[in-house]
This record gives C-alpha cells, sequence and structure tokens, in this order.
C-alpha cells in the first residue's frame, strides 16, 4: 500500500527528489535533507507501514540486511569513527513522519551529537513478571 498524503511515500517512489544513494523493489535510501552528521540518511520501505508496530518480519529483515551495507560503506567512503542508528515509534518516541524509517548516522569524534539517557535501576522481580507475560505474546 502506498499512501497519497505521505511524504515518505512520495520520497520513496522519487515524487520528491532526493539524493539517492541506493534503491531496489522494496527499499530506498537517501540523504537526509536537514542531516544531524555529514552522511546521515534515512532507509525507507517503499510500501506504507506506519511503523516497527506494523511492518512484517520479512520487510524488517531486509531492511536490516541493507543498513548493514550501507553503513559498511558510509564507514569506508566517510571515514566515520561510529553510527548510530535510529528509528522511533509514534510520537513520544521521536516520531515526526507515520512512515517506518530508519536513521543511520555516522558519528565522528567531536562532533558534540549527544543521544545518551538517564539510568534508573531495575526491579528484578517487575521484570521477571513482565518477560514472562512478553513471552506468552510473542
Amino acid at each position: 500500500m502506498v499512501k497519497d498524503d505521505c511524504i515518505f511515500c512520495k520520497l520513496a517512489h522519487g515524487e520528491i527528489p532526493s539524493t539517492t544513494i541506493y534503491e531496489d523493489e522494496s527499499f530506498r535510501v537517501y540523504f537526509d535533507i536537514a542531516p544531524a552528521t555529514k552522511g546521515h540518511c534515512l532507509i525507507i520501505p517503499k510500501e506504507h507501514y506506519a511503523d516497527i508496530f506494523e511492518i512484517d518480519p520479512k520487510t524488517a529483515g531486509k531492511l536490516f540486511e541493507l543498513a548493514t551495507a550501507v553503513a559498511k560503506g558510509l564507514k569506508k567512503v566517510l571515514g566515520c569513527d561510529g553510527m548510530n542508528i535510529m528509528q522511533n515509534n509514534g510520537s513520544i518516541a521521536g516520531q515526526t513522519v507515520f512512515h517506518f524509517h530508519l536513521h543511520l548516522i555516522p558519528r565522528y569524534e567531536g562532533d558534540g551529537i549527544d543521544f545518551h539517557y538517564a539510568h534508573s535501576e531495575a526491579n528484578m522481580e517487575e521484570l521477571a513478571q513482565i518477560a514472562k507475560e512478553i513471552r506468552a505474546n510473542i
């Protein structure tokens, strides 16, 4: 399915110009027009999935295979020191475009970006119960 009102569907199908790194029948990889760092790119499926809760496992697997290849290419060409792979789901998690997409953000020593978060202490009994319930729902 493709949504007429989805900007990423339009990007995926070439209706909006982009600097494309890679494209096949299922995905488009292109540079972000508002990059966090040099080489920041996005991988988007051509099929519309709002988020991780909608994407099927086979497509997700192919996407991550592609992400591995693109990340290696970025590292080889740009000489970055590391890589953040980011994917947000839902407004509360920072998702602003509701078409599944994966960010590859090359990292460079001294680039000034900080993706750290505060850590809290886990309740082991609560985690065990939650794990049991999740296992029952996989």
